[in-house]
């Protein structure tokens, strides 16, 4: 019992690094992720043009509204 103890931790080291070893040799998933990466990419650059297109027409339009909002009270 007690060897079977004293092999547990070479055991769990063994593995560990066999099942981290086949997820590098693995390439099946790899252009999945390398896909989902690129389209959060094209999102967030997509996200930021239109904000930066929007941006000067939503301020004009906000100090037209409070403009309007000036004048009346």
């Amino acid at each position: 019992m007690m060897q079977k103890i004293s092999k547990l931790p070479m055991l769990a080291h063994k593995s560990i690094y066999g099942f981290i070893g086949t997820l590098k040799e693995d390439q099946r998933g790899l252009s999945g992720v390398v896909v989902a990466i690129l389209l959060i990419l094209v999102a967030v650059l997509a996200v930021v043009l239109i904000w930066g297109f929007l941006s000067g027409w939503l301020q004009d339009l906000w100090e037209q509204i409070t403009g309007q909002a000036g004048m009346i009270s």
